[in-house]
């Protein structure tokens, strides 16, 4: 099968010395180093909040951002169009997030809350309109990114699709988190005793009490077993695109063993019905939060909604095969071996 002429003069070559995005980069650096200080500072501050370490919410914020970050740095060293405004919207997106962070860090070694806290001392008042500038900064950012690279090509069909739907579920699991800001409010003590109320909270649940964050809370994670957490579906929806990415790196691997496979057309095919189930886990979750439910208390309707996932994986993958298993495995051999650069050559980035 010879491959069409428009899609010979849509792609485009990736550069053996292409550079990953430096600002992204060095906030990757920052917040690895943050995570491995965080680490050390809970073996040795016994401080809580809310039944947790002080240290624990840097921590996680800390590993949450070597990833996103990480990942961003890597996608945008992809030549495709309008490199400077998604450049520009990398640094705005490491700056912000650094500064988002370093108030985290701040008031986690001042033994206090970071989100949501009222308290009127100047460094928390400065510290939350930090987050009111820094937080928008974020969303906005990575929506540029998102929407300037979902109608191009960067690189071959099933990472470009991976790529796409990872960032548009970014994009709906940052959004869910302003959610967050309508919990309600909570009555709290800060690491030494003192009281603060707290203007919302990460949790749903009914009749509001007046205390839902760190009430039952999960191991590790401490996310909610008594009401509905949104943090779970915002976790999801960052990270969602990390896991279509691998998902896409690892299937020509997969090829080697499973003979339909073989065609980039039926790995970027099933990419996407990875992505409508994702997308389709990301949304159950984050209804089941916002009705009050803790995760591992589903009812039949958040079980239905599941089953519903999980069909849409079963009956998606099977009629990929049904479409694109047709070919027979001699034929898709000769497109992966088509599609192999010569020695010395320089990688396409599609056929």
């Amino acid at each position: 099968m010879t491959t069409s002429v428009a899609e010979k003069t849509a792609a485009a070559p990736v550069s053996a010395t292409r550079r990953m995005h430096r600002p992204l980069l060095a906030m990757t650096v920052v917040m690895a180093g943050l995570a491995l200080f965080s680490l050390c500072a809970m073996a040795f501050d016994d401080r809580m909040l809310l039944h947790e370490s002080v240290w624990l919410k840097p921590l996680k914020f800390a590993v949450a951002f070597v990833l996103y970050a990480f990942t961003l740095a890597w996608l945008l060293s992809f030549p495709h169009r309008g490199q400077r405004l998604t450049w520009w919207m990398g640094t705005i997106f490491a700056i912000t997030g650094v500064l988002d962070v370093g108030f985290i860090v701040m008031q986690a070694a001042r033994g206090t809350f970071s989100h949501f806290n009222t308290e009127t001392d100047a460094f928390n008042v400065i510290g939350q309109q930090v987050f009111m500038t820094g937080v928008p900064g974020l969303f906005l950012a990575n929506l540029v990114i998102a929407v300037a690279l979902s109608w191009q090509r960067v690189t071959d069909r099933p990472l470009t699709r991976a790529i796409h739907a990872g960032l548009a579920i970014a994009v709906a699991g940052m959004a869910v988190a302003y959610a967050m800001g309508y919990s309600g409010k909570q009555q709290a003590t800060d690491a030494y005793g003192h009281p603060i109320e707290l203007a919302a909270g990460h949790t749903f649940e009914a009749g509001q009490p007046p205390v839902r964050d760190g009430v039952g809370a999960m191991p590790i994670t401490h996310w909610s077993t008594t009401g509905g957490d949104l943090r779970i579906a915002h976790f999801l929806g960052l990270h969602g695109i990390q896991v279509l990415i691998v998902t896409a790196l690892l299937l020509p691997r997969l090829a080697r063993r499973v003979p339909w496979l073989r065609t980039e057309r039926a790995r970027a095919d099933l990419i996407w019905v990875l992505a409508l189930t994702y997308a389709g886990l990301f949304a159950v979750i984050a209804w089941q939060a916002f009705r009050g439910q803790a995760l591992i208390h589903p009812d039949a309707a958040t079980l239905t909604g599941f089953a519903a996932v999980a069909a849409v994986l079963v009956l998606g993958t099977a009629l990929v095969y049904a479409i694109r298993g047709r070919r027979g495995p001699s034929t898709a051999t000769t497109l992966v071996t088509a599609a192999a650069p010569r020695p010395g050559s320089v990688s396409p980035i599609s056929r």
